[in-house]
């Protein structure tokens, strides 16, 4: 197995050199880096991360916390905090904790024993609380759920302005009568709410809280709590889903209780995935940063690193409305005996 030594011979440098290197530090002159790098992909060489960590006193992982890894908002982030990582040289251990607290704080632990440089997390309500109390040796990035009273960096959607951007649309679409679906686990779908509730009462319309939903942010919970709103008499016009995850299971309600979209009911919500722009018609959505959010989170927690002692940093982004065809105008709906005729069921 090569050695750091072997590498500092093949490229005639001190094995200090190599280190720098390695750690893409400054003060190497451009044909040196290069010498060093050939020499280790000729040599096959691995650096010993354990080592590393030992001599620096930092270690070179970095942990990552996500509350849903099936939630495609989640996987793009990790993605972008591994690539992150990687180009400053650290490597990222990821733990999935299905909006459980009692999983978060098994994980919590583990990083206090896997001795991590940093954390990035997304933490339920219930641990939200306790974050602006707790302590940790090591820092920790917010994402996506907000904890106000933390001392903590924390990278954020702007959601009450998302929701009420996305509300906004269906109404100006002509709908009157919006129901919403949203994700109980999290401030994230308290936030939303919010926005969609502030949308409505801008334009006069009186929120029924019979089509208001609060549900743990699975398909099965959007598409059981969408079969209930179906249900309802008279139907909801457009229904607004708060996560990829709850969108899911309402477009499976939808097509079981063998009803069109747009034609029967509208469908808007969050996040942009492989399946929003595939499905006929495709779905209205808000898009959010995702490359963005995990890589001023990496960031914020790196120069956390550096400097303890700086500033808190609280990163707001904004989300972008992507209109599609699963919300065209009320109007354009044909008319409900034409439809009988047209549409085979």
């Amino acid at each position: 197995m090569a050695t750091i030594k072997r590498v500092a011979e093949a490229a005639g440098v001190s094995t200090a050199t190599v280190s720098r290197v390695l750690a893409n530090g400054p003060h190497v002159r451009p044909e040196v880096r290069a010498r060093v790098l050939a020499a280790v992909e000729a040599l096959d060489y691995r650096p010993n991360l354990v080592a590393r960590s030992l001599r620096s006193q930092r270690s070179s992982t970095i942990g990552l916390i996500v509350s849903d890894i099936r939630n495609p908002f989640f996987t793009a982030i990790s993605r972008a905090v591994e690539d992150a990582a990687y180009e400053a040289g650290y490597t990222v251990l990821l733990c999935n904790t299905d909006e459980n607290p009692e999983k978060e704080a098994i994980y919590l632990q583990l990083m206090r024993d896997a001795n991590v440089a940093g954390v990035i997390f997304s933490p339920t309500r219930q641990t939200s609380v306790m974050l602006t109390t707790m302590k940790f040796n090591f820092p920790i990035v917010i994402i996506d759920r907000s904890v106000p009273d933390a001392p903590m960096d924390s990278v954020l959607l702007d959601n009450f302005e998302a929701a009420y951007q996305l509300t906004r649309h269906l109404i100006d679409q002509g709908y009157r009568r919006i129901a919403g679906i949203f994700g109980v686990m999290s401030t994230t779908g308290r936030e939303r709410r919010r926005g969609f509730e502030e949308a409505l009462r801008e334009s006069d319309i009186p929120l029924i809280p019979e089509l208001v939903c609060f549900v743990p942010a699975r398909p099965e919970d959007g598409k059981e709590a969408t079969m209930r709103l179906l249900a309802q008499t008279p139907r909801p016009e457009a229904l607004l889903a708060s996560n990829a995850l709850l969108a899911e299971g309402a477009l499976a309600a939808i097509r079981q209780s063998g009803l069109a979209i747009p034609d029967d009911i509208a469908l808007a919500s969050f996040d942009e995935t492989p399946w929003t722009a595939l499905v006929e018609p495709p779905l209205t959505l808000i898009a959010q940063p995702t490359h963005d959010i995990g890589a001023t989170a990496t960031d914020l927690l790196l120069k956390r690193l550096d400097d303890p002692k700086r500033s808190i940093r609280r990163v707001i982004l904004k989300g972008s409305l992507m209109a599609r065809g699963s919300t065209t105008p009320i109007s354009d709906r044909p008319k409900p005996n034409a439809r009988a005729r047209t549409a085979p069921r």
